[in-house]
């Protein structure tokens, strides 16, 4: 279970006195929680899915942190979220090439019978289950609306 390698990379981490990686992956931990207390309190328990939804949207918010810090000149504060990324995308699925996540689009876009960008939801609604956690769903809604536009 992905919960029980965060908890043994932890340990891992506290033994290396890895403070990046240690730091990291006890903010990891906390936003899993707080997902589970969200979801259903002290009793619920989340699934490696819910563990995978969690890293991907931490992931997110470095990516956006690290272009804030890039546009404010803060070099040093983008290469710390840099390295916080990695540690995080390294507990995702293998992701997909963006020549799949284009393959992937064709096969939706004809399942779907999709002519317009009025289709957009159905191609969407057949795209993310095979594309959560392994494709950023800006590249993936950004790809299904260039294909629905031309």
């Amino acid at each position: 279970m992905l919960k029980q390698q965060i908890q043994d990379d932890l340990k891992k981490a506290m033994f290396a006195k890895d403070e990046n990686k240690l730091s990291t992956i006890r903010m990891l931990k906390s936003a899993i929680q707080y997902y589970e207390i969200q979801k259903g309190g002290a009793g619920y328990e989340a699934t490696d899915e819910d563990v995978i939804d969690v890293i991907g949207k931490e992931v997110k918010k470095r990516k956006e942190s690290i272009e804030l810090y890039e546009k404010g000149g803060r070099m040093e504060s983008a290469e710390k979220e840099r390295e916080e990324a990695k540690i995080l995308e390294s507990y995702l699925p293998q992701q997909l090439s963006e020549n799949e996540v284009i393959q992937l689009v064709d096969e939706a876009i004809s399942q779907a019978g999709a002519t317009s960008m009025q289709d957009m939801g159905k191609v969407m609604g057949i795209l993310m289950p095979s594309t959560k956690g392994r494709a950023d769903s800006t590249l993936v809604s950004n790809l299904v609306r260039q294909k629905l536009v031309s």
